[in-house]
């Protein structure tokens, strides 16, 4: 193991222990709100990277509970009281991963989430993460990304430094959306909002495996014209 990698899982290994006294917050929740509202359903089977101690997973794997969760971390103390904590959910399993030589052959995911992760990874880095990623990824996978935003963790970087974890880096959002690109997913959603500060402190990404449309399914004529009566009301409301 390589000495930046040993001071990585050190750092890690001692923040597992902040981790388990914080529990499940507003960001957690969100997460997982998010999740369920980009399709994530009962059946599917689901990759977590960068589970820490499981807070994640565990709301995930309640959600998937006639599929799987396979949810991995740098981190061994982490994973192991993960499997301390979480050892109720018999479809949940825990393992020691940095991702970068990921290999389960023939295993394929239906969603791959990533929440507040990437900016801990370094963006070099990145590449080969998702190589491995789109390796066990079939035709309707869906990549979660949840990360801080940019702007706001620029301005904790300035401000509050002592706050901000080993690797905390702000993401390109073009660079992002480019790497998924390069290996087969497109951008379906993204938005900035706010978890705990009114200056939108987070952001996350919804990426689909890019496959050719077949057919079109025009919307239901009536869906369209609530719409547009909605759109009508809010914007006379507006301009009185």
């Amino acid at each position: 193991m390589s000495t930046e990698k040993n001071k990585i899982q050190g750092f890690y290994d001692e923040f597992s222990e902040k981790q388990v006294k914080t529990g499940v917050n507003s960001r957690h929740l969100n997460i997982i709100s998010k999740l369920v509202s980009s399709g994530l359903k009962s059946t599917h089977q689901v990759l977590e990277v960068g589970c820490g101690i499981g807070t994640v997973s565990q709301l995930i794997a309640k959600v998937v509970n006639k599929g799987n969760l396979l949810a991995v971390d740098i981190s061994e103390k982490s994973i192991q009281k993960a499997i301390e904590i979480w050892q109720k959910h018999a479809n949940l399993t825990f393992e020691v991963s940095d991702m970068s030589d990921f290999n389960k052959s023939g295993k394929t995911f239906d969603y791959f989430v990533f929440p507040d992760v990437l900016e801990h990874i370094p963006v070099e880095q990145h590449p080969n993460l998702f190589a491995n990623i789109a390796k066990h990824a079939h035709e309707n996978s869906v990549v979660f990304v949840h990360i801080p935003s940019p702007r706001f963790l620029e301005w904790m970087i300035q401000n509050e430094p002592e706050k901000l974890q080993i690797i905390d880096q702000p993401l390109d959002t073009s660079k992002l959306i480019g790497v998924l690109q390069q290996f087969g997913f497109y951008l379906e959603e993204m938005k900035t909002y706010s978890v705990f500060y009114e200056e939108k402190d987070y952001q996350y990404f919804v990426f689909r495996k890019n496959k050719a449309i077949e057919k079109t399914t025009p919307r239901d004529k009536w869906e369209i014209l609530k719409e547009r009566i909605n759109i009508k009301l809010k914007t006379k409301l507006l301009s009185t």
